[in-house]
């Protein structure tokens, strides 16, 4: 599970391993050479330490790790050290949801109102919503409600108490079953249905029916006691000390702790290994080209073709071998985790991780488990990596002018020009595909200049247009990842009248700050993820890619398969007196123009209200570089933010109560309503 789509997108690339990590070795060992590229995935990704295992026919066979459990105190990862596992989570909300199947308490293609009657929601295409849509992301929910889902040192309950109630007043982006793109809250949902027919807590019944029988011992839901301290420590790259304990509140979409061995133990099941937990029959039908239902991109071999919890079934480049290898990615803010499975052969392989993302975990488990099938005999050599040609531009059908125009995705639009025969795109992903230039090199494509990249307009069955990305990548010693998506949608132009179109004015640029926020929020660590920046697209009528429909709404606008059109939103404009906020996914956010500069006298108060929202101030140049020394209560907590948003202090994680102001930065207050924070101010 990752908040930000970017970060999401990333975390669920597969890749394809090179054979050069280890070409210029003479070891001998599948185990000298994990080594070598564990070492390698520590350098590249900046992670603090990784554990890996495979298991084989039921036995482990390899189970290792690099790095360090503790920075402070250099402890060493060990098989015993439990990580957070992020989606991997989302195989084993899956697998409980077929063994009620198994046992005829549930049909996953009866409605999901069968099974959780209060579930209602503002559009009633929901009645059609079935668990199956939600095991393979085509229920049509918008994506993910955010807001709480990681605390730190917290358990706290609160978004899975209020998922329901958040929903009901919430549309669809698609009709359900259209097609799949990814979906956080449909893994939430199946936790609460799970819940409901067994008339147990999920954490209850994931002990009793997967945990025990399979003797699981390290793997956890925050809800469990067990030892803290198997965690591994987790960092943030503004604090010097570890993290606090990250819970993941969504536990069906990415709650869950494990070890690697736990992991490959696990996945006997998703195997049809362990016929006495979940069948045969339910572990084959998890593993079908759910995709395949949908609207979907037409390219045979992709990273991205959903089964039922996996993100893929068909996972390059084992495909090349003949082989079907099936593939889970997860991410939480500061753990990553990768699950390969070979059900043909009953090998599986995990991969965990704190820091450094399962883009790269899976870049290491495929390189291995490449490796290990060679040492096995069932593959005889590991093929080369993909390599391209440069670009040759040849001239361009005039037909194809026609494509140009307004594109959208999830948060922004795009005007997409085509001149001479070229098309200019920002960065994907987070910057793992370059911004760059895309020139037509025949048959609808336009390539990068290495060639590694192609982009074309593929007008899809549901009637809209769509940007399609090709392409492939390579982490040098590490290796390459491939994939097809839809970058964009074409979209009409929304004509603003005047009045309308000069509100949006005013808001364009504005930041509006999350005021529904525990204290305890791992996302405090950094202002960009508790705060939304708008812009407007005002020749088009578009802001971050909803659009306007009058002067205090704008709606989701987008409706892209497989990645790019998840955790999508509305924006929903109201005042309280003269005080504008902002509420998406029913969690409200504080216009930055309301924000007052912290009083600049020696001693003040800051009172949590009776409604129990955070309170922000701004960093004004009579406070800045002062020091100010917070009398915090023990439910309450703060954050000291530069200008660039970035956290210099945050006591829930530091314990530090003093800190110098730095220019224009921020300053947020959190607790229970009631709690007073006695602030003074001083000289250095």
């Amino acid at each position: 599970m990752k908040r930000m789509v970017s970060a999401v997108m990333t975390a669920m690339l597969i890749t394809i391993p090179v054979t050069s990590a280890f070409a210029e070795t003479n070891l001998v060992t599948v185990k000298e050479r994990a080594q070598v590229l564990a070492s390698k995935l520590l350098s590249v990704s900046g992670a603090s330490g990784v554990q890996y295992a495979i298991m084989d026919k039921g036995s482990i066979v390899l189970s290792d790790n690099a790095g360090v459990k503790d920075k402070a105190s250099k402890a060493p990862i060990t098989k015993d050290t439990m990580f957070g596992i992020g989606s991997i989570s989302k195989m084993h909300v899956s697998a409980a949801t077929m063994i009620l199947a198994d046992a005829n308490k549930i049909d996953i293609d009866k409605p999901l109102t069968t099974y959780i009657k209060d579930f209602k929601m503002a559009d009633e295409r929901y009645k059609k919503i079935t668990p199956r849509m939600l095991m393979n992301h085509a229920s049509g929910l918008y994506g993910s409600h955010f807001p709480n889902s990681t605390l730190l040192d917290d358990n706290d309950t609160k978004l899975h108490d209020e998922l329901l109630i958040k929903l009901q007043s919430e549309h669809l982006k698609s009709n359900p079953g259209e097609f799949s793109v990814y979906c956080n809250d449909g893994f939430d949902l199946l936790e609460i249905m799970i819940e409901r027919v067994s008339g147990i807590s999920y954490t209850e019944f994931l002990a009793k029916y997967v945990s025990t029988p399979l003797n699981l011992s390290s793997t956890k839901t925050p809800h469990d006691q067990f030892d803290r301290e198997r965690l591994a420590k987790t960092y943030f790259p503004t604090m010097d000390q570890a993290l606090p304990i990250e819970n993941v509140n969504a536990i069906g979409a990415g709650g869950l702790y494990s070890t690697a061995e736990d992991v490959t133990k696990f996945a006997e099941i998703l195997m049809g290994n362990r016929t006495d937990v979940l069948s045969k029959q339910s572990a084959e039908a998890m593993q079908s080209p759910e995709y395949k239902k949908g609207v979907w991109v037409s390219e045979k071999t992709n990273t991205f073709n959903y089964g039922l919890g996996w993100d893929t079934v068909s996972l390059p480049p084992f495909d090349d071998y003949g082989i079907t290898a099936l593939f889970k990615g997860g991410d939480t803010e500061r753990y990553h985790g990768s699950l390969v499975t070979i059900p043909k052969y009953n090998i599986s392989i995990a991969v965990l991780s704190s820091g450094g993302a399962s883009l790269f975990n899976l870049t290491f488990a495929s390189s291995v488990l490449l490796e290990y099938l060679k040492d096995q005999g069932h593959i005889k050599e590991i093929l080369p990596e993909k390599t391209f040609k440069p670009s040759l531009k040849v001239n361009m059908p005039s037909e194809l002018l026609s494509y140009a125009g307004l594109y959208g995705t999830r948060d922004s639009t795009i005007n997409i020009e085509i001149k001479n025969g070229e098309i200019d795109l920002p960065e994907q992903l987070g910057g793992v595909i370059p911004s760059q230039k895309y020139v037509y090199t025949g048959d609808g494509q336009f390539k990068s200049k290495d060639g590694s990249a192609t982009v074309s307009f593929d007008k899809q069955t549901n009637g809209k247009t769509y940007v399609k990305l090709n392409a492939y990548t390579n982490y040098p010693g590490l290796g390459q990842f491939m994939m097809v998506i839809y970058l964009y949608q074409k979209l009409d132009s929304n004509p603003l009248d005047h009045t309308t179109k000069k509100v949006w004015e005013n808001r364009n640029g504005k930041s509006y700050y999350a005021v529904d926020e525990k204290i305890t929020s791992a996302y405090y660590l950094a202002t960009p993820m508790i705060s939304k920046k708008i812009s407007v697209d005002m020749d088009h009528g578009y802001a971050n890619g909803t659009k306007i429909v009058n002067e205090n709404q704008a709606v989701n606008a987008v409706q892209i398969p497989i990645i790019a059109g998840a955790n999508v939103f509305d924006l929903n404009f109201y005042k309280e007196g003269h005080t504008e906020y902002l509420k998406i996914d029913g969690f409200s956010y504080i216009d930055e123009d309301a924000i007052q500069p912290i009083y600049e006298g020696n001693d003040s108060f800051c009172i949590i209200p009776s409604n129990g929202q955070a309170i922000w101030y701004k960093i004004d140049e009579k406070s800045a570089n002062r020091v100010m020394n917070v009398k915090t209560p023990v439910s309450g907590g703060f954050a000291v933010y530069d200008k660039n948003g970035m956290s210099v202090n945050f006591s829930k994680v530091t314990n530090n109560h003093s800190v110098v102001l730095p220019e224009s930065g921020m300053i947020v207050f959190g607790g229970k309503a009631g709690d007073v924070f006695k602030i003074e101010l001083k000289n250095k």
